[in-house]
């Protein structure tokens, strides 16, 4: 018999690490859980059926019977998916008679293997949220036993089914504490649990209930606990990525001055609503003075029509100090990028024509990054456009240039968005 116990064993044990090389069909993104943990227990095993007249487990003078610490185990689990696995457990349980019960004396022992499968029954039912820190585990397989009597100087070996369900609580990334009820069952079983021998030609049938608390500790390459690891299906990954790219195009085609130019072609993201502009969402200005053609158009309309040169002059100070002509910035970049030469251009081009205004310089930047360098950098830029146009003739004295600092206004996450943020605007100020 012990020959017999020690093939079953070593074929179990095979079949348990062979289980390594199972292909995880199940979806997973990458090996990227803990697959195998180590378990300890330790409990009362209690044998239900068969006994002899005058022999019986519990105490019925006590609640649920009297609690006997008599059942120790250890086992090692392996996940081929975070819903499914195998178990492998040994377990050594001794069954006597309890003080004061009123049975007759006895005592037997039992070596326990069982070979089971698990299911993870939070991840299986989507839970793992709502569980939190807790865990179930659900599990039933083969169990194959020998039992050994002092009463009768016998060894008998069994085999049946196990059941079982195991709450669990992680204590900490890789160790979770847990409590297992399991029901065993045996096929036929000729020693009763009381040590006494029935007659062979009495199939009897053997059944016990195991109650322990343990131990299960995780390892592997990842450094939380398999049984709670965040893991994601790739259908979930590839909607995730889906969605993102989703998100991407919609912010590509945002037209932040409404010019009928998507944001990611427009160079110009400022140009005056109505006003037509070109492929590029630059305005168009075919004399190249700095002023927009259809709102040239407009203002020489105005003042042969009305014969009011204040219309005019109003309405280009209106778009200047409402920010309608600002220069922008590349990131992190001091000088103004190329497509904003028109819009100081533009400041030029009024600055010439009204000899007694002056300007103001406010510098901005964006939120991304070092505060304190942002804010140099806004300052920055008010003053390289203050020295380009020093450089095109207009006396210092005209200019104050100032940092306004960083503009909050618009969706950090967003690259398109802050491009709108990065620049430096104008306000006549006499």
């Amino acid at each position: 018999m012990k020959k017999s116990l020690l093939i079953v064993i070593s074929f179990f044990t095979f079949s348990a690490v062979s289980a390594q090389t199972v292909v995880d069909t199940t979806g997973i993104v990458g090996d990227s859980y803990n697959r195998w943990s180590i378990e300890l227990a330790v409990g009362q095993a209690k044998g239900i059926k068969p006994y002899a007249d005058g022999y019986f487990s519990n105490d019925p003078n006590k609640f649920l019977g009297r609690v006997q610490v008599n059942s120790f185990g250890i086992g090692a689990r392996y996940m081929m998916s975070p819903k499914f696995g195998l178990k492998l457990d040994f377990s050594y349980d001794k069954f006597n008679n309890q003080s004061g019960s009123g049975s007759l004396p006895f005592e037997t022992y039992q070596y326990r293997m069982g070979f089971q499968g698990v299911i993870n029954a939070i991840r299986l039912f989507n839970i793992e949220e709502a569980a939190g820190r807790f865990g179930l585990l659900l599990h039933g397989g083969l169990q194959l036993s020998r039992m050994h009597s002092d009463v009768v100087d016998k060894d008998e070996m069994n085999g049946g089914l196990i059941v079982g369900f195991t709450p669990q609580f992680r204590l900490t990334k890789s160790l979770s504490v847990n409590a297992d009820i399991s029901m065993l069952n045996s096929f036929r079983q000729h020693l009763n649990w009381d040590g006494s021998y029935s007659d062979p030609s009495n199939n009897l049938s053997g059944q016990m209930i195991v109650t322990t608390l343990g131990l299960s500790y995780s390892f592997g390459n990842e450094k939380i606990h398999g049984d709670w690891a965040i893991i994601q299906d790739k259908k979930d990954k590839e909607i995730d990525e889906l969605n993102n790219r989703i998100g991407e195009i919609e912010t590509l085609m945002n037209d932040a001055d409404k010019d009928g130019v998507p944001d990611y072609l427009d160079v110009e993201n400022n140009s005056i609503a109505g006003v037509a502009v070109d492929t590029k969402g630059r305005m168009v200005d075919k004399n190249t003075n700095g002023v927009p053609d259809e709102l040239e158009k407009y203002v020489d309309s105005s003042i042969t029509n009305n014969n009011n040169t204040t219309l005019s002059k109003g309405m280009l100070e209106q778009l200047i100090n409402e920010g309608y002509i600002a220069v922008h910035f590349d990131k992190n970049v001091s000088q103004p990028s190329p497509a904003s030469a028109d819009n100081i251009g533009f400041i030029l081009n009024y600055l010439r024509n009204n000899p007694s205004k002056s300007i103001e310089i406010s510098g901005y930047a964006d939120e991304v990054g070092n505060s304190a360098k942002n804010e140099k950098l806004a300052a920055t830029r008010a003053e390289n456009v203050k020295a380009i146009l020093v450089k095109a003739g207009i006396s210092p004295s005209r200019l104050v240039a100032k940092g306004a600092g960083i503009d909050s206004s618009v969706d950090k996450n967003s690259e398109y968005a802050r491009r709108l943020v990065r620049k430096a605007v104008f306000k006549i100020t006499n």
